[in-house]
């Protein structure tokens, strides 16, 4: 057993490599990491981990969609949910397979319908030019704390129906749970020190009558009152929105800022036509990946580009690598709000592909939309720092500078 999966041996022809991706500074500066992982083949065995992973797009986009080779219901990280027990209960709907992820997708489907969210796009651009008019006042501002955590922060909490906000608690959660998923590293550790205080709170936020009779957990809980699920499954739902839709959200904002920032000339584009604001958003997800890494499990003996793939062989499917990918996407270095990145592998793929994306779209055009018609410019105010995650890339800190017109 290694970080709680099972040891494998190296398949033939698959080179070997003794590199960490867990390194806090492989995390903070992914990019000769991803291209020499693309370069060493369709896959490599990590040594560190008896583990595969593969950053090429076609074999990423293979292995993190065939949900019946390789599956989620064994975990998404390192650990084998089917040889030891997980820090908290799975997802039931991230770390599950067809038939159950069929009955509570389709639950969670319906509470963020394209029409629940089309619902509450007024109020998401209303929150979003309100946040943009401050900090243009500001002038100079911290990025991360005051637009990228803020604005998330406060516009889904209210869409999912809490009661109660707490933008440190729902912050904190989202990098444990991600942090989580790595091995049992420093940055897990301190992840998970948090655990304390910020369970119990979230556990709370999630139950019935904490939520209001309107949003998103009270249609899933409608769910349970109708007996498709349980009341624990309803909890369950809710919780999963907290834990899934707030960091990465947070990390895709902060990153379209420092694309922008960095790329004043596709900042302009974005300026002379705000409805380039969907394609910033999409292409901000393919250039940073903010979720970089997810792994799956081989649930059978298997194959993949003429690699053999014994069963129990957790493979790292290197999102950010993929997305990157120069023999899929041309340029793929370059960050281009011209381009359009279909099938990006940022919000996952196949039946697993990010349940949230229509909200997370949603929050993320009204942002930049708001940018582009009421800034002028972006600058840099100082130097950016990259926060280390086991599955999360983000900025833990930008400093820049919005001036008006």
């Amino acid at each position: 057993m290694i970080e709680g999966h099972k040891e494998i041996e190296v398949p033939a022809g698959v080179p070997v490599w003794d590199v960490d991706p867990y390194d806090p500074a492989v995390l903070s500066d992914p990019s000769d990491y991803y291209a020499e992982l693309r370069a060493k083949g369709p896959f490599v065995y990590l040594s560190t981990y008896s583990a595969l992973a593969c950053g090429r797009y076609e074999e990423t986009k293979e292995v993190f969609s065939d949900w019946e080779r390789f599956v989620s219901s064994r975990g998404v990280g390192l650990q084998d949910f089917s040889l030891e027990e997980p820090w908290r209960p799975p997802s039931i709907v991230l770390e599950v397979d067809p038939p159950y992820h069929t009955k509570t997708r389709a639950v969670i489907e319906r509470a963020l319908s394209p029409k629940a969210v089309g619902d509450l796009k007024e109020t998401f651009r209303e929150a979003a030019g309100k946040l943009v008019d401050e900090l243009l006042e500001k002038g100079t501002f911290e990025a991360v704390e005051e637009l990228a955590e803020t604005y998330p922060t406060t516009v889904f909490p209210e869409a999912v129906g809490l009661r109660e906000n707490d933008r440190r608690r729902l912050v904190d959660y989202g990098e444990m749970v991600f942090s989580a998923i790595g091995p049992d590293n420093e940055l897990r550790r301190n992840a998970m020190a948090k655990g304390p205080d910020v369970v119990p709170w979230i556990m709370e936020q999630c139950q019935r009558e904490r939520l209001k009779p309107e949003g998103f957990g009270a249609t899933i809980y409608a769910a349970a009152a109708a007996g498709e699920i349980t009341e624990e499954e309803a909890g369950m739902l809710v919780r999963s929105l907290l834990s899934a839709g707030v960091d990465t959200t947070v990390a895709v904002l902060g990153s379209a800022l420092w694309c922008l920032a960095s790329n004043p000339g596709q900042f302009d584009l974005l300026k002379a036509d705000p409805k380039l604001a969907r394609w910033a958003f999409e292409e901000t997800l393919r250039y940073t990946s903010p979720v970089h890494t997810f792994c799956r499990t081989a649930n059978v003996d298997t194959e993949v580009s003429g690699v053999r793939i014994a069963e129990g062989t957790k493979v790292l499917c290197v999102l950010g690598a993929a997305n990157l990918d120069e023999s899929h996407w041309p340029e793929a270095d370059k960050f281009d709000i011209g381009r359009r990145p279909a099938g990006h592998l940022a919000l996952g793929a196949g039946i697993h592909g990010c349940v949230g994306q229509n909200v997370a779209r949603a929050e993320g055009e009204a942002v930049l939309t708001a940018i582009a018609n009421k800034v002028e410019s972006i600058e840099l105010a100082g130097q950016p720092v990259w926060r280390p995650n086991n599955s999360i890339h983000a900025l833990a800190r930008l400093p820049v500078t919005f001036r008006g017109a």
